[in-house]
């Protein structure tokens, strides 16, 4: 390949670890590049990782396997950046399977029927899922599901505004996108063959792949395992391996991080606790640190505090901000001393901090995690001449 062919293949691979389902719509130039060098990422991906990457004229779609299904540290968020709970998810995958069975096109009035029919089904009624639409928090809900929906380019808008809907003064008609719709599920099987009742269990079978039962093979298992967490996690403890991961990943740490920084730009960190792949672009991340205004300020500050190596408790942190707001409250934004502020502040934080894994929340009690001590503010040393 050529300098100008490694460089647009390594484009094409980065735009698909930042968002794994592209379309024509949205993403038309990176859209071509990943056609136009399809064989060379499907070759690595397939070779590093064990995902499989699927393109056509209108969508591209890395079918990513997680590395650790328990994690919920990056969950889904609407367009101002609220994350999902728990009713939002349920919406959405009643939302999905409603447009499954819709025709071409579909409106958002019909949509919400479809919901309301299917969250009154026995075995979501007769538990403690409750979805009526009365309340406009609900239909806020539905709002940030379609939102969500559009933005992945499930469906496209043809008329209408979704505010209409909210204030219950129109409607809006959407195209549904099959080719996108089916594209979605990344299970290693299909749901419908899932056996398991429990959640866990049923997430366990979704993502469980084959036992390696060669030497060669449980080396690829163990690679295409490490490469993963590596690409998807921001650092990878060697406290949080196995034996085998960690003896594997002494042996070829060279190899697989100069592979990785080869075909993605990404830079390692090697360190006695772990390894992190830095991205000097600044790019391949939806979590940023530091970041400016109050939020980014605070998120700092309790970085700065943990970096010390000593367990605080959540009482002492809130203390810690709120002492923290009355110093800054010329620079930060309004409300921040008002009574309770620094609850939210702190989980704002907290919320940073443990998606980037620099600390960890275990009850009551916060400790920073290794990566935290690039954060650590030392006392100034003056020398003499």
């Amino acid at each position: 390949m050529t300098p100008e062919d490694l460089a647009q293949a390594r484009k094409a691979l980065r735009g698909l670890l930042v968002k794994p389902l592209l379309t024509v719509e949205h993403d038309a130039e990176l859209l071509i590049l990943v056609r136009r060098h399809l064989t060379v990422l499907r070759e690595w991906l397939t070779r590093e990782t064990g995902w499989r990457l699927t393109a056509d004229s209108e969508t591209a779609r890395l079918f990513k396997v997680t590395a650790d299904t328990s994690d919920v540290t990056h969950p889904a968020r609407s367009a101002r950046g609220e994350p999902f709970g728990r009713r939002r998810y349920v919406v959405l995958c009643l939302a999905l399977a409603a447009l499954e069975r819709a025709d071409a096109q579909t409106t958002l009035g019909r949509l919400a029927e479809d919901v309301l029919s299917s969250a009154a089904e026995p075995e979501l009624s007769g538990g403690s899922f409750v979805f009526t639409l009365d309340s406009r928090g609900e239909r806020t809900d539905l709002v940030a599901v379609v939102r969500l929906l559009l933005n992945w380019g499930v469906l496209r808008r043809v008329s209408g505004d979704e505010e209409a809907y909210l204030t219950e003064t129109g409607d809006v008609l959407y195209d549904v996108r099959r080719p996108v719709l089916a594209a979605l599920l990344t299970g290693t099987r299909g749901p419908s063959t899932i056996t398991a009742t429990a959640f866990e269990e049923r997430l366990a079978e979704l993502t469980a792949e084959p036992v390696a039962d060669t030497d060669d093979l449980r080396n690829q298992e163990l690679r295409r395992r490490l490469t993963r967490k590596l690409l998807e996690d921001p650092v990878l403890y060697y406290r949080g391996l196995d034996e085998a991961e960690r003896a594997y990943l002494t042996s070829q740490r060279h190899a697989i991080t100069n592979r990785i920084e080869q075909a993605t730009g990404l830079i390692a960190e090697v360190r006695a606790e772990g390894i992190a792949m830095v991205d000097p672009a600044d790019e391949l991340t939806d979590v940023r640190m530091p970041e400016q205004r109050t939020d980014g300020h605070v998120t700092l500050l309790v970085a700065e505090r943990l970096s010390t190596g000593e367990e605080y408790t959540l009482d002492e942190l809130r203390a810690f901000v709120r002492q923290a707001a009355l110093k800054h409250l010329g620079f930060w934004r309004k409300g921040v001393t008002d009574t309770g502020a620094e609850h939210g502040l702190l989980a704002q934080a907290l919320t940073r901090l443990t998606a980037l894994r620099l600390a960890e929340v275990d009850g009551d009690t916060v400790r920073g995690l290794p990566a935290i001590a690039r954060y650590a503010v030392a006392n100034p040393v003056i020398k003499g001449d």
